[in-house]
């Protein structure tokens, strides 16, 4: 029998930029948490790496463990969810967060 959760949803701060949840949404970042996640508990927060281009400083991103389904670990099959939470995005670069510039 596995230990392997069905799903694992995450939420971030809604003061990311659309090119940041661009970045967090693509299938390679889903898979970065995957791998970063090992047995995430509802209510753990983390911080990840955001990359925001060419054009500035890294951007660390506090994720919060919403739900875990079916199961402790996460896993190859597990599907990993994202939902947005009231928040605003500090550090990095403001340019790419939704505080920044509107021009």
């Amino acid at each position: 029998m596995s230990d392997d959760a069905a799903r694992v949803v995450l939420s971030f701060p809604d003061g990311l930029s659309e090119w940041g949840r661009d970045q967090i949404r693509t299938d390679r970042y889903r898979n970065y948490l995957r791998r970063m996640l090992d047995e995430p508990r509802v209510g753990d927060e983390r911080e990840e790496f955001v990359d925001i281009g060419c054009c500035g400083d890294s951007l660390d991103l506090t994720f919060r463990v919403e739900a875990v389904e079916d199961g402790t670990r996460v896993g190859d099959g597990t599907v990993v969810e994202l939902v947005e939470r009231a928040g605003d995005v500090e550090g990095g670069w403001r340019v790419q967060s939704a505080a920044g510039p509107t021009e």
